[in-house]
């Protein structure tokens, strides 16, 4: 059973800086909604879920996307 999936939910951290991230994503995909974007606590996988699904993305181009929005 590959449980590399599971892993990579562990090893990811939204960056310190989310609220300001998840603006220039709004700006970049304006199909995202406040809901899309919105952190809580031990919910991280299902935000990325749902930005996933709404921009029609996988879940390693979603964390690609927030990994290029946190270096610009």
């Amino acid at each position: 059973m590959d449980t590399s999936h599971n892993k990579d939910d562990k090893s990811f951290k939204i960056p310190e800086n989310w609220n300001e991230q998840s603006k220039q994503l709004k700006e970049k995909f304006s199909t995202l909604t406040d809901y899309d974007l919105k952190l809580e606590e031990g919910k991280e996988k299902e935000m990325l879920e749902r930005i996933g699904n709404r921009l029609r993305k996988n879940r390693e181009e979603v964390l690609s996307i927030i990994k290029e929005i946190n270096l610009s």
